[in-house]
């Protein structure tokens, strides 16, 4: 019953030193040639990026203990692979929950493009938008997408791993604030120290 479960949070874990390496570009490039290690980058970027996103859904529908908060008789049947039975109450908490988190990891990646999303391979400081409010949108909303769903469909071990989950965002965060550092120095610092991480300020300082 946990085989997935469990193949899907070591999946997770295991693609963080994918997610590393496509954030060493200097060192890549240094060691291979500007050309083959763009072309490192590029492709640990897409298995990590890709990985994260098909573990972390695995982890949603795998099959495990259900919860309630707390439970209603109204039901909804939902059918995503396996067959959910969907308290009407989780599903009014987890939908804005869900469409918060899904706004923030879309504009997050248009104010991006795509393309940087994918290979972690910037060519500027980003400072406007959605991230002159945050650091990392994406991963915000990866956080707000997860507990949204995991309240959703009722996946007791899905949201119980919300811990482990943060702290893999909090460490890709980290990994890929050191080497920002390293390739825009100072202007990335001035923009670290007044935008916050992972909670986004309601208001622009003056």
């Amino acid at each position: 019953m946990y085989f997935m479960f469990l193949t899907s949070v070591i999946g997770l874990i295991s693609i963080i030193p994918f997610y590393f390496w496509s954030l060493e570009h200097i060192k890549l490039q240094d060691r291979y040639g500007q050309q083959k290690g763009k072309k490192l980058t590029t492709i640990f970027g897409l298995i990590s990026g890709w990985g994260f996103f098909l573990f972390l859904f695995g982890i949603w529908i795998s099959p495990q203990p259900k919860f309630t908060i707390p439970k209603i008789s109204a039901s909804l049947d939902f059918i995503l692979f396996f067959s959910f039975s969907i308290s009407v109450l989780h599903l009014i908490i987890s939908i804005p929950i869900i469409f918060i988190g899904a706004w923030f990891g879309i504009v997050g990646v248009k104010e991006t493009t795509l393309k940087v999303a994918e290979t972690h391979r910037p060519e500027e400081v980003i400072s406007n938008g959605i991230y002159s409010r945050i650091r990392h949108p994406q991963y915000f909303g990866a956080i707000l997408s997860h507990i949204g769903i995991s309240i959703l469909l009722s996946s007791l071990y899905s949201i119980l791993a919300t811990p482990i989950i943060m702290l893999i965002v909090y460490l890709l965060s980290w990994k890929e604030e050191k080497e920002l550092l390293k390739e825009f120095g100072k202007k990335f610092e001035n923009y670290k120290n007044s935008v916050p991480m992972l909670i986004p300020k309601l208001r622009k300082r003056r």
